[in-house]
């Protein structure tokens, strides 16, 4: 057997950098969790207009992104990832707070659609919210109305190599 370690490019996409050995593979632990992180992203359902259609549906045999290892959760406590989907209200706006309150560290939003980007066709309403990062943190905006369901799947993909870039332990601390 040639005990010579065999380097695994950083570059590529999908895969951990280590060094592999026979029997072992040896990584720094950023990488393994993240890995581990990514490849198994859960997001709650959260729709509140049309754009919930287009959620559904990526869900759906069509896109399927159960493959890229994204099951939807129905309560916060299981979930990674809040999709935003649609208008807001302000009588709605706490409940959306306290959804994303429950949630389990370290926790993600994407604001989908234009209602949840800025209040789209709803922008000169009194009782929606001007884009969810007025209460919320929002790390990814996919825009549309609706956005299709390649468009979420493809927001999805690159909120898994946000996280793949991250350092773990930093973003428990809050860093």
């Amino acid at each position: 057997m040639n005990a010579t370690p065999n380097a695994v490019s950083a570059n590529s996409p999908k895969v951990v950098e280590a060094t592999v050995y026979p029997g072992a593979i040896a990584t720094r632990i950023d990488h393994a969790i993240n890995w581990f992180r990514e490849s198994s992203l859960w997001y709650l359902l959260f729709a509140t207009a049309c754009c919930g259609i287009e959620l559904m549906q990526t869900g759906g045999p069509r896109t399927d992104v159960d493959r890229f290892g994204m099951v939807f959760r129905s309560t916060p406590r299981q979930s990674d990832l809040l999709i935003v989907a649609g208008a807001v209200t302000y009588k709605m706006a706490d409940r959306v707070r306290l959804l994303w309150a429950q949630m389990a560290d370290p926790k993600y939003v994407i604001a989908m659609g234009s209602c949840a980007n800025c209040g789209g066709l709803f922008q000169r309403s009194y009782s929606v919210v001007q884009g969810v990062d007025q209460i919320l943190p929002v790390d990814l905006y996919l825009p549309g109305c609706p956005p299709r369901p390649e468009a979420l799947c493809d927001a999805m993909i690159q909120m898994q190599q946000k996280m793949r870039q991250e350092h773990w332990l930093d973003k428990m601390k809050g860093l």
